[in-house]
């Protein structure tokens, strides 16, 4: 878990009780957001600048595979914010009535190659990650961007067989990093956040692998006003605007 303490004041912003200008809810309090992995850069900076807005608000992130991450709240652990790397694992935490109302599409992704950056076994596309003796590695296929995965291979017509399936983008991109593979199907997104620690290479059908982030406050938050004002801030101008810089597409 990365933890982030700052400050923060009160605005108006719906939560489970309704408008915090309408009921008197102040935006303070600590509040546990739940992100995908591939979330992470773009979600410490957003969780800074919300503390920074709101004195008094305190944001806990805990950054994790979205299928790992809906598994622990289904079991009952402690979160106010859910941000899915994809709208088919929010759906689980729907299905079980853990919703505090209807989540928001607030971005999207897709998939690059990330190999090491002198690209020892000479990879440029996604055909050759597929050769014999390449050590390519992917995200799990219950995990997001292993469910793009499957689709940008299918539509590829490429079979790969990799060393390793992760349950997250961020471990999948640490092995290209580490060495211990020769290329990684990671977003484009990790690639830039990378900066020259990986090359990104381009797929011919990363559209077929689109990958939509949905983001929601959950029912059991105690600090309702402050969940949605946080989701409320991702969703918002300020929010849509660092994700843009760090290469996430519009919902």
């Amino acid at each position: 878990m990365l933890l982030l303490t700052g400050c923060g004041g009160a605005r108006d912003a719906t939560g489970t009780g309704g408008s915090a200008a309408a009921d008197g809810a102040a935006i303070d309090g600590s509040i546990t957001v739940f992100a995908a992995a591939s979330l992470t850069g773009t979600f410490t900076d957003l969780a800074r600048r919300f503390e920074d807005g709101h004195p008094g608000a305190e944001v806990r992130l805990t950054f994790a595979g979205s299928s790992d991450l809906v598994t622990q709240i289904i079991e009952g652990a402690p979160a106010d914010v859910f941000a899915s790397a994809d709208t088919r694992t929010m759906q689980q935490v729907s299905d079980e009535g853990l919703l505090a109302g209807t989540a928001v599409d607030f971005a999207t992704n897709t998939l690059q190659l990330a190999v090491p950056p002198d690209n020892p076994a000479g990879i440029s596309s996604l055909a050759d990650a597929a050769r014999p003796g390449v050590k390519t590695v992917v995200c799990a296929e219950q995990v997001p961007c292993g469910v793009a995965a499957a689709a940008v291979t299918g539509a590829e017509g490429v079979d790969l067989d990799p060393v390793s399936e992760e349950s997250s983008v961020t471990d999948v991109l640490g092995k290209v990093t580490s060495g211990e593979a020769d290329a990684g199907l990671v977003y484009g997104t990790d690639v830039r956040a990378a900066g020259g620690s990986v090359l990104g290479i381009d797929l011919a059908e990363a559209g077929a692998g689109v990958t939509t982030y949905p983001i929601t406050a959950l029912a059991e938050s105690p600090e309702g006003a402050t969940a949605q004002a946080f989701v409320d801030f991702v969703t918002g101008p300020e929010g849509r605007a660092v994700l843009t810089a760090a290469g996430f597409g519009a919902p």
